[in-house]
């Protein structure tokens, strides 16, 4: 059985680059940035106001003259206008490009304004630049805001947008198909028999994979018949990019899915981690270039190696940078004896200085996945027999 270690560099080394597309800013939510986005001005472009106020020349203060014909008013948006005199001031809204002439802000709190002047609070003290957001402060022209790579959430878009880009380009979100095999399968809101079970796992696959921005998803199928199976999984190989099977890899009778997908020309990469739960794991590529992930059919393992190694691989093939790692500490003493790598369902206590703990949450077996329910994730602890103390601090996968 391979490492965990070695399957992830397997399925990177294998995993096929996800095609490039041009898309509309708006439309880039959740996508991987491929190319860099420059910054076309500086930022600030300008002098920035950033508080209701006047604007004045600091070293009128600085003379004694406390109080200020008010010259004209500046609104965010409007050119801008130059003081007339050192004995004039003019109004000014947040956001609004500083006056010519002028070199401070006073908030509109600390003055008070009569018969078209503002005044100051004598002996005030105002200094140069306050109240103002320096042109190029936050960054020059020309500078890198975003690398390839890079996943775009709100900010991102948001800086984008700030550098004039209308549209960008990033990777081709996969065409992703998720397969469940099984006789023993029925569909929620069908009539069950006592022998029967429901068909969860995909819902969960399909959750997963949306709730981490994945939205090209089909869903399919399949009963334990191999003619069956190897129409359904040609098509999917056809028509999709990537291809995550529930159920059937172990070794029973009717686990046909490695066979069928070799019948069909896959290449098995690997089959079976050492890992607990998900141990059967199957990766391989298909001649159509497609990859394929055949996952263990309980539903724990199911969950279990979607995330530990199905997302993951699907950001790297969309050229996402490497992430760096979650980590969280034990929140008691455990004691492992399983001589695998083991995955462990936790939830995420805080206490009273605001850290957070991980706090085992065993299932009853890899088909509980009732106890999955009020869990962050689960944690990857190394192999055993090993008594892991209180602090331990590991790997944590958020579901």
């Amino acid at each position: 059985m391979l490492s965990i270690a070695e399957a992830e560099r397997l399925i990177g080394q294998h995993l096929p680059c996800l095609p490039i597309e041009s898309l509309p800013l708006a439309q880039c939510s959740g996508a991987v940035l491929r190319e860099n986005i420059y910054s076309e001005r500086d930022q600030p472009p300008f002098d920035r106001v950033v508080m209701d106020g006047i604007a004045l020349d600091s070293a009128a203060t600085r003379e004694g003259m406390w109080r200020l014909r008010i010259q004209a008013v500046q609104a965010a948006g409007d050119p801008p206008l130059t003081l007339a005199s050192r004995a004039s001031c003019i109004e000014v809204m947040t956001g609004a490009v500083l006056p010519g002439g002028c070199d401070a802000v006073v908030p509109v709190e600390q003055i008070s304004v009569a018969d078209g002047e503002a005044r100051l609070q004598e002996g005030s003290a105002v200094q140069p630049w306050q109240h103002v957001h320096r042109r190029g402060s936050d960054t020059q022209q020309g500078s890198l805001l975003l690398a390839a790579g890079t996943r775009l959430t709100a900010p991102e878009v948001a800086i984008a947008a700030s550098a004039g880009a209308a549209r960008i380009r990033v990777s081709h979100q996969p065409a992703l198909a998720v397969i469940s095999t099984g006789n023993e399968l029925v569909e929620p809101g069908e009539a069950l028999l006592p022998h029967q079970i429901r068909r969860s796992n995909v819902y969960g696959i399909i959750a997963a994979l949306r709730c981490h921005g994945f939205q090209r998803v089909a869903e399919d199928h399949v009963r334990d018949d191999a003619q069956a199976l190897r129409s359904r999984l040609r098509f999917h190989l056809d028509t999709h990019d990537v291809l995550i099977l529930s159920g059937g890899v172990s070794a029973g009778r009717f686990d046909l899915v490695p066979r069928v997908l070799t019948e069909l020309g896959a290449r098995t990469i690997f089959h079976r981690v050492a890992q607990r739960p998900g141990r059967p794991l199957w990766f391989g590529i298909a001649p159509t270039g497609a990859a394929v992930f055949a996952l263990p059919g309980n539903p724990v393992s199911t969950l279990v190696c979607l995330r530990r190694y199905v997302i993951p691989a699907l950001f790297a093939a969309m050229g996402q940078g490497p992430v760096r790692p979650e980590r969280i500490a034990l929140a008691g003493k455990l004691e492992v004896t399983a001589e695998l790598a083991t995955f462990l369902p936790v939830r995420a206590d805080v206490d009273d200085e605001g850290l957070a703990w991980a706090v085992p949450c065993p299932t009853n077996g890899s088909g509980d996945f009732v106890s999955l329910g009020g869990t962050e994730g689960f944690v990857e602890l190394p192999p055993g027999p090993a008594t892991l103390p209180r602090g331990f601090v590991t790997r944590l996968y958020r579901w």
